[in-house]
């Protein structure tokens, strides 16, 4: 226990007895309420310091089930979020109403770190069990907060500065919270004014999401103050049924309507409460609002306060019949046993076999995409062309030119004294698939560029180009839009390579599992087949597939291999299936590239560039502090400044360092 921690337990200590110490003055009313909680209603011991507490992989799936749906809609603006805040050495967790963390984007290479911190997917962070901290102080009080550094209860927690926000349901119950914490930060708690910021923004996103796809078969209405934002960012939003009462509602909605006079106080329920006793409009009427009408000319009364606000009606989404779709080809037939989902994008891969474009194929490492592709060329009229395969991660940064493009006879070192045809050559006539191409190196993007537009590829130390026709599939598990906005990918080539998007969906999405389950059990005729039990099965429906087809081949593979009489028990499966939960870290994480800007203005910078200049300024621009706190050396810190167009004021500092690269000492 080190002198800050000793001194941390005595404030607690003499402030939860009533006897607070002057350094108690520091902490808000909401952290010493939380402490007196603690201590006199949890009975929590501040001089006991604890551990973080992970729960093991069968408890965290009980967990994730029950708030999966929500996760799956609210893991877009955690990567969105991830994004901005990344670059500033945070993470962002997902945690259910109870405090265990279902979802989490962070840092691979602090992950030990984090972990020990309890920055980690199934961490515990009740109040009642972990004491003040940002997501339990959250879900005790409804409220989103910054429980910074000795704001915590648990002197073990102190180094943290934590911000969390309340989610809420469209019935108002408290369903999760939005967190995002850093092992390490500046002194002042301001530093994370932005921070809370930023989650109050992407928590009401999160909600909005939720309740337009929990509400799309009701009416929707979408309300605000100014109609230029009605379309694109309404601030409160309310479902009614088919006779004009409310069966859901956002919380900027509840809070505006419970503070009418006569409706009732903030905790009141409003549903059931028919439309018309609230507005001065009636439900009949609705159609008139329906946003092909201009915006200016949706106005709605309050009934009691005559409060004006705009209007905007989204009617119920229709259910269409089923359709008749057109018949698969049977390599893409053969690609899914009825998943809705990719049997949609299936669907639009047969309409784009042979037409004149490039296709772009998204998914995550291990979801079927050279399958995919190579089902595409078969299916096409280049089927009897060569398909070459390209992992663009693969190959050596050095020898990825001379294997894509070919080269001369001892054109460069080591090339040999014969002359070798690239992968591109090798590949005309026919299909060309780049794997990964997120990982192709810049300077190799412009010369596939050529390939593309020109149609013709130049080999190492050749003055002449070759003519080729191929065609481009390209796969990828990054996001390119965020390559291309972060200055990693070119993109010009990126419009060249995405004529057509194609996704594939994890396979914990899938609805097909156990139709995939028999294909790769499938044996030749004559043998006897494997059978696999109902423990089994249910084993293979509870795992995550991190590792998507790819891993669930590896496991039954396994299993074939292990099992007795050709039966797959429990026993069969490696170990962790069923209860293993492995999330990966971003695919993409904060692109590079900001906003340039001369003065450095806040309202110029972007989130990335706030944070780092609140750090910069909380440290009272002490730049080696604010590397260190960041985990980043000085020089990146000075071109991430430099990115930003922040100038320190302290006339040793310069953007761009120092020109031999050194650090200068410390202020």
């Amino acid at each position: 226990m080190d002198v800050r921690q000793r001194d941390h337990i005595e404030t607690v200590v003499l402030t939860t007895a009533g006897q607070p110490p002057v350094a108690a003055r520091m902490h808000d009313a909401i952290i010493q309420s939380s402490w007196q909680r603690c201590v006199h209603q949890y009975g929590l011991d501040p001089t006991r310091m604890q551990e973080a507490r992970i729960l093991p992989q069968m408890r965290l799936r009980e967990h994730q089930q029950r708030i999966d749906d929500f996760a799956r809609i609210a893991r877009y603006g955690l990567e969105t979020l991830y994004s901005q805040v990344a670059g500033m050495g945070y993470v962002v967790l997902l945690t259910d109403a109870d405090g265990v963390t279902v979802d989490y984007l962070g840092d691979a290479g602090t992950d030990a770190g984090l972990r020990r911190a309890g920055l980690y997917l199934g961490a515990e962070w009740s109040e009642n069990g972990a004491g003040t901290c940002a997501v339990g102080t959250a879900l005790a009080t409804g409220q989103g907060l910054t429980v910074h550094q000795a704001d915590h209860f648990d002197a073990t927690h102190i180094p943290l500065t934590c911000t969390a926000v309340p989610l809420f349901d469209p019935h108002g119950r408290l369903n999760a919270i939005l967190d995002i914490s850093a092992l390490s930060s500046p002194l002042a708690k301001d530093s994370q004014t932005l921070a809370l910021h930023l989650v109050r923004t992407y928590a009401g996103r999160i909600e909005d999401a939720y309740f337009l796809r929990r509400h799309r078969q009701d009416w929707i209405l979408k309300l605000s103050p100014a109609f230029e934002f009605l379309d694109v960012n309404p601030e409160y939003l309310i479902a009614l049924d088919a006779n004009g009462c409310i069966v859901g509602h956002n919380r900027r909605a509840h809070q505006m309507l419970t503070a009418e006079p006569g409706v009732g106080a903030t905790g009141t329920s409003l549903l059931g409460a028919r439309f018309d006793t609230l507005f001065d409009a009636r439900a009949e009427e609705l159609g008139r609002f329906v946003y092909s009408r201009p915006s200016e000319q949706r106005i709605v009364q309050l009934s009691r306060s005559a409060k004006r606000l705009y209007l905007s009606v989204m009617p119920p989404m229709l259910r269409l019949p089923p359709h008749t779709q057109t018949p698969l080809p049977a390599g893409l037939a053969a690609l899914c046993g009825g998943d809705a989902a990719l049997e949609q994008q299936l669907q639009r891969a047969s309409r784009l076999i042979d037409a004149p474009i490039n296709l772009l194929i998204n998914g995550e490492t291990g979801s079927g995409k050279e399958y995919f592709a190579r089902a595409m060329h078969r299916a096409s009229a280049r089927r009897d062309g060569p398909f070459i395969a390209v992992n663009c991660a693969a190959i050596p940064e050095t020898l990825i030119e001379s294997e894509l493009f070919g080269h001369l006879p001892n054109s460069f070192s080591g090339a040999g004294s014969k002359a070798k045809r690239g992968l591109i050559q090798e590949a005309d006539g026919g299909t060309l698939f780049l794997d990964e191409i997120g990982d192709m190196p810049r300077e190799l993007q412009s010369r596939l560029l050529r390939v593309l537009a020109e149609g013709e590829v130049l080999a190492i130390g050749a003055s002449r180009p070759v003519p080729v026709n191929v065609r481009v599939i390209s796969a990828t598990h990054h996001s390119l839009d965020q390559l291309v906005s972060g200055g990693r990918f070119r993109e010009d080539l990126y419009y060249r390579l995405n004529g057509a998007r194609l996704t594939l969906p994890p396979l914990r999405e899938r609805s097909d599992l156990d139709w995939l389950v028999e294909k790769f059990l499938t044996v030749p005729q004559g043998l006897p087949a494997y059978t696999l039990s109902e423990p089994a099965r249910a084993q293979l429906h509870r795992h995550r597939w991190p590792g998507n087809l790819r891993e669930l081949r590896n496991v039954l593979e396994y299993a074939r291999a292990v099992c007795s009489h050709r039966h797959i028990e429990t026993d069969d499966l490696p170990e962790g299936i069923g209860g293993q939960h492995l999330v990966p870290t971003p695919e993409c994480p904060a692109p590079d590239a900001a906003a340039h800007c001369a003065d450095a203005e806040p309202h110029t910078l972007s989130p990335e560039g706030m944070l780092l200049m609140q750090y910069l300024r909380a440290s009272g621009w002490n730049l080696s502090a604010v590397a260190r706190q960041i985990g980043i050396s000085r020089m990146t810190l000075y071109r991430r400044m430099a990115r930003h167009g922040i100038q320190s004021p302290n006339r040793n500092d310069t953007a761009s360092g120092r020109a031999d690269g050194s650090e200068h000492a410390g202020h």
